[in-house]
């Protein structure tokens, strides 16, 4: 089976944890069994690998998130980059032409296409195999996975079948609806366009090249930016004659906010935090390294992070992103390849954070021009490389920077550093990297 999984957005709905380059996809919310717990494309990835350890899974993603994928998929993953951000149509369209010349699949398998983020169980990864059988039979060009609407959502398009077969051809797609439309669309059986289809590569290619001709992988990602920004739904799933849709009646959540991800949790309170027991209904997600005391409270969520806290009703949280839009907020916290760092200070002339380098990784080999960096190591062993010079490194160390010097460090074990950037206008653009190894 052939997989793209398509992972973007910012995830702002779910603030303060989520950021423009921490989607909501990357928080980690469920506890696994061994008690660790996992995020929605950690468990997408798990579940996957669970039904079908030798499927083909291609995850298409903007630049901001790739660190972050492989931090939490590891480097293996196999990972499709948008040049620049278009739409659903366009990502879909490059990584089907990655799968064709890169990965050498051949024009007659099925993809399957579907979004990184949902809350599913195993029944729906099944549903997936079968879109894919459909799809290679050949009948259809285009095979959509419709949900049985458990209430009349205005959040979700809706495809209304021609029949209540198991698998019948799509008589329409209608928009977003407010409640009472929607309500009208359920009464005449439509589904819940999940944005899961299925193709033969051959289809999606003859796609891509009604919209921009190009030869092959590498001249398409080159003029990515010449590609109309279009969803998949307009540009190909609305237009397409021969379309049938699947009946899907598993457990399908999108939880793109708040109240939907709670729903979701298999406990309370993820992170330090006490509710008494007049508290109804209230989950907390903390973060921070200080305890969250809720008492009396009902229907809330309550989240703390670097970048701010939320308490909020459940049902009012789903309105939250025009209040985040006016927020200017610097990035307090951020996944990236080798580990993660953690802002603890900021003032105009110094930033101080909190850095863990994952053991056997490295930063990469780079200088600053406006700053001197100072790193302090509080735990771990590895080696620092300053002008070509190399030197162990262990707790207690401190390892001084001057602007315009070449540096990267290297984790022999997990290595946490707290390190202190002194300059004006000190900023990420403020980085030049350098081949590796020299």
């Amino acid at each position: 089976m052939h997989i793209i999984l398509l992972s973007g957005g910012s995830g702002k709905r779910l603030w303060p944890l989520s950021n423009d380059i921490r989607s909501k996809q990357f928080i980690k919310f469920f506890k696994k069994e061994d008690g660790e717990y996992e995020s929605m494309v950690q468990r997408m990835y798990r579940q996957i690998r669970a039904v079908d350890p030798k499927a083909q899974v291609i995850i298409a993603t903007s630049k901001t998130q790739v660190s972050s994928i492989h931090n939490q998929l590891g480097g293996e993953v196999c990972v499709c980059v948008e040049p620049c951000r278009r739409d659903t149509f366009p990502a879909i369209a490059l990584a089907s032409v990655y799968l064709h010349d890169v990965e050498r699949v051949s024009e007659e398998e099925p993809v399957v296409v579907c979004p990184v983020d949902p809350y599913v169980e195993k029944d729906y990864f099944e549903a997936i195999g079968k879109l894919g059988e459909i799809a290679a039979q050949g009948e259809a060009n285009l095979v959509l996975m419709g949900m049985e609407p458990t209430y009349p959502s205005e959040k979700y398009g809706y495809v209304i079948p021609a029949d209540q077969g198991q698998v019948s051809r799509v008589a329409t797609f209608r928009e977003k609806p407010d409640k009472r439309t929607a309500e009208e669309y359920i009464r005449q059986g439509a589904l819940w366009n999940g944005g899961v289809f299925a193709y033969k590569l051959g289809y999606m290619l003859r796609k891509a090249h009604e919209y921009i001709e190009f030869e092959g992988y590498e001249d398409l990602f080159a003029r990515y930016d010449e590609v109309p920004k279009i969803s998949f739904d307009y540009a190909v799933a609305e237009k397409e004659k021969e379309i049938r849709v699947v009946r899907f009646k598993g457990e399908w959540k999108d939880l793109g906010t708040w109240n939907t991800l709670t729903e979701a949790m298999e406990e309370a309170c993820v992170g330090k935090a006490i509710l008494n027991e007049e508290c109804k209904n209230v989950h907390v997600v903390n973060e921070l390294d200080v305890p969250v005391l809720c008492m009396g409270l009902k229907d809330v969520v309550v989240s703390a992070s670097p970048e701010g806290i939320l308490v909020s009703d459940k049902v009012q949280s789903s309105y939250i992103k025009p209040f985040v839009d006016e927020i200017d907020q610097q990035i307090m916290f951020a996944e990236k390849s080798w580990g993660s760092f953690r802002v603890l200070d900021a003032t105009e002339e110094s930033l101080t954070i909190k850095v863990t380098l994952n053991k056997g990784n490295k930063m990469n080999y780079h200088s600053h021009e406006r700053r001197t960096e100072v790193w302090n190591v509080i735990s771990g062993r590895g080696r620092s490389i300053i002008d070509g010079v190399e030197r162990p490194i262990g707790a207690g160390d401190v390892v001084r920077m001057e602007a315009g010097c070449k540096h990267t460090v290297i984790a022999d074990t997990e290595l946490k550093i707290v390190e202190i950037q002194f300059g004006r206008e000190i900023s990420v653009s403020d980085k030049h990297k350098y081949e590796w190894p020299l």
